[in-house]
């Protein structure tokens, strides 16, 4: 029989009852007040969610979604016992079971009970495209998708839905996609007494039903931009980790008092680990939000909820600050960016309503967070200090006079990845080095700069040219505009450079006026200017390069 069970199922469930780690500020009462230590990373999610309710009391409400699903941490072991209950019936140990859901109190509850029984949640950007997802099924092998028929009607994914039926996860045998709606007819009165009884003795005794912190915990894709995506394998213990390297280096963000708001999908893991794990086992109330998308209704919800923290990118926060009413935002006090860099106008439209941002960065590889920006130790312009217990190593890349080559090494750098030629095979990090792939700098206070990503540069005249540092040129002339710089193949220069923007009036002459009279060299501005009605942008936040770069080699021609 199928597995069947509803989009809310934690109500339902419910109803039943070596990085330095330098810049620390002294915490405020009630935070978490342990350092991070490797040993905190020894555990499941699901332990750690135990081990949380008894810190922080299991009568305290620490989850509310959309649909005004509340959940104290009681009600969310016991949901997430009685699902992950049910789900072992029908998976097996180790196995990856897709997740196609979207923001709310139900993917959390499954989340959680499938790893408390020892499953790995491979979670899908229902965004990616057929194509893409597809791809992910077959190389993380995932035989069973569970999702909500709600949210297919919803977001209307009914096309993406027949896809994942017909795609062969092994030659000849296809992929389950199992519905969540039929919950309430599904579980048994044995189903719900046994999460009852498991739920009681998890909490009195703290065990959870498998506990393996070297066990994978989830899989999450990246987003193939530069071709079919890969699955990048985290361990309970790479997230507990990063968790708890969060919750020491923001201790003052992540405080009993603060009310967090997660717009961002956890299918993205700064939307996973720092918006949701890390409040979750910090004791601070998480409002979780189907979409970031949603300019206008975002900032309701903040004023609605009284959040304090929001974390998101600058695509996001630049779209909030800009379609909020007057007043929609006053209680957030902090907001965490991270995933692209911030752009100054962002950093004043918010300090204009006394709201600070801290800017961050990471590496879904690395769990994902690497340094971050603290209260009272901010420097605009750079994301901070690397979190407690991340080893760095910079190497020079040839042709570059500024800024190294980052690799990282850390309880939070990944099992490995999947790849698409070698379904199914876990690649590990070369001794557990990870190549971040970015240039950076660190100065003196050990604050880090991100210079650009390797595969970002052009090489012009001999020298290497940063395609970020061109959009800064560009946002700097057009700051309430996108842009993207390219560098595509020219068959007499090698190279050509592109922008490609959504100001409607941009044109050639006034970039390169604007780069002499600012000091920048002639040979940074693109010879060609592609406007756009707009920049396509993934459901993280992030430009879209690889639609980007579609987009300008159509046209090429005609530049």
């Amino acid at each position: 029989m199928d597995l069947r069970f509803g989009s809310r199922a934690a109500k339902v469930a419910g109803h039943w009852i070596r990085g330095t780690g330098s810049g620390r500020l002294p915490h405020r009462a009630g935070a978490m007040a342990q350092s991070f230590s490797p040993e905190q990373a020894q555990t499941t999610l699901f332990a750690g969610l135990l081990a949380a309710a008894r810190r922080h009391g299991a009568t305290r409400t620490i989850v509310e979604d959309a649909d005004g699903t509340t959940l104290t941490y009681r009600k969310l072991i016991l949901a997430s016992l009685v699902i992950g209950g049910r789900l072992a019936r029908e998976t097996q140990k180790g196995e990856a079971v897709g997740l196609l859901l979207p923001n709310a109190a139900g993917l959390l509850v499954t989340l959680l009970g499938l790893n408390a029984f020892g499953r790995v949640a491979a979670v899908l950007n229902f965004t990616a495209g057929k194509r893409q997802i597809a791809s992910a099924l077959v190389t993380a092998r995932v035989s069973t998708v569970l999702t909500s028929r709600r949210f297919l009607e919803a977001a209307k994914l009914e096309e993406l839905a027949d896809v994942i039926r017909k795609t062969e996860y092994l030659p000849g045998h296809r992929v389950r996609l199992v519905a969540l709606e039929d919950v309430r007819t599904s579980l048994s009165v044995r189903d719900k007494a046994l999460g009852a009884l498991r739920a009681t003795s998890a909490r009195i005794f703290g065990r959870a039903p498998t506990n393996n912190p070297t066990a994978p915990a989830v899989i999450l894709f990246t987003s193939g931009t530069e071709g079919v995506p890969k699955g990048v394998v985290l361990t309970n213990a790479n997230l507990m980790a990063n968790t708890f390297q969060i919750l020491d280096h923001m201790r003052d963000i992540f405080g009993p008092d603060e009310i967090v708001l997660n717009p961002l999908p956890m299918f993205h893991c700064f939307g996973l680990t720092a918006a949701t794990l890390a409040p979750l086992f910090g004791g601070v109330k998480i409002v979780l939000y189907p979409s970031p998308l949603h300019y206008r209704q975002v900032p309701k919800v903040v004023q609605r909820v009284k959040a304090t923290v929001m974390l998101a990118t600058d695509t996001f926060l630049s779209g909030y600050i800009r379609a909020a009413e007057p007043g929609q935002l006053k209680s957030l006090r902090h907001v965490v960016a991270g995933a692209e860099s911030v752009k100054a106008q962002t950093r004043e439209l918010w300090a204009k309503i006394g709201t600070e941002v801290l800017e961050g960065y990471g590496a879904t590889e690395c769990a994902p967070v690497l340094a971050a920006n603290q209260i009272g130790a901010n420097r605009p312009g750079t994301v901070g200090r690397f979190l407690p217990g991340i080893e760095t190593r910079l190497e020079p890349v040839p042709g570059l006079t500024e800024g190294q080559r980052l690799f990282v090494r850390g309880p939070n750098v990944m099992a490995g990845y999947l790849r698409a030629d070698r379904p199914g095979v876990l690649v590990p990090p070369d001794s557990g080095w990870h190549d971040t792939g970015d240039i950076v700098t660190v100065d003196n206070g050990g604050y880090v700069t991100i210079r650009g990503r390797a595969k970002r540069f052009a090489k012009l005249g001999g020298e290497m040219v940063s395609l970020g540092a061109i959009e800064s040129i560009a946002s700097g002339l057009w700051p309430n505009a996108q842009h993207v710089a390219l560098s595509l193949p020219d068959a007499r220069k090698g190279e050509q450079l592109v922008l490609v923007t959504d100001k409607p009036d941009a044109s050639k002459d006034a970039l390169l006026e604007y780069a002499r009279k600012e000091g920048f060299p002639e040979l940074w501005v693109p010879k060609a200017l592609l406007v756009v009605a707009s920049i396509p942008v993934l459901a993280t936040g992030k430009v879209d390069l690889q639609a980007t770069r579609e987009m300008a080699r159509k046209v090429r021609p005609l530049l």
